[in-house]
């Protein structure tokens, strides 16, 4: 993905990320292709790879499980603040769909220890949005994609093999 979005000049010159929900880590890299860092991350609750109609509105009310996704696709990113003025990487906007960096949360979601598991299994409890440790967002994240457009690319998820035998293909 990293190689297309670079010599294909699909990601225009502009810095990127792709988000593996596989391994659910996010890579970032600069505009002339370089991976500047990768690290683990946090992804949606629920599996599939796209964003209900209206999800971005749900946030204030809650948004119900089985709809936390994080959708797969391309998009264009762009900084900017969140409802609280933290600075997120917009991602999608309308389905207020961002990459931030870890917040305070109720202990038993454990959400610093998952990003410190080994095993990506056990990373899927945001609402959505892709959450990283602080510093990875401090250190490689705001300086790469947090000054202006860049451009998310979201990997889909893996799918059984005998759903993807009988699939055409997916957005990316």
């Amino acid at each position: 993905m990293a190689r297309t979005a670079f010599e294909r000049g699909d990601a225009k010159g502009l810095p990127f990320a792709i988000v593996d929900k596989k391994d659910a880590k996010l890579f970032v890299f600069s505009s002339d292709g370089h991976l500047i860092g990768a690290a683990p991350a946090l992804l949606g609750l629920a599996r599939g790879d796209t964003a209900a109609p209206g999800v971005g509105q749900m946030v204030a009310t809650g948004i119900p499980a089985a709809l936390r996704t994080t959708p797969a696709g391309r998009y264009d990113s762009q900084p900017g603040p969140n409802l609280k003025g933290e600075t997120v990487i917009w991602v999608d906007y309308d389905a207020a769909f961002a990459i931030h960096r870890l917040r305070p949360s109720p202990a038993a979601e454990r959400r610093a220890e998952r990003l410190a598991s080994a095993s990506p299994d056990d990373n899927r409890i945001s609402l959505g949005c892709v959450v990283v440790a602080g510093d990875f967002f401090d250190r490689i994240v705001t300086p790469v994609l947090g000054h202006g457009a860049g451009v998310v690319y979201v990997l889909p998820e893996p799918r059984p093999a005998a759903v993807a035998q009988g699939s055409a293909g997916s957005r990316l």
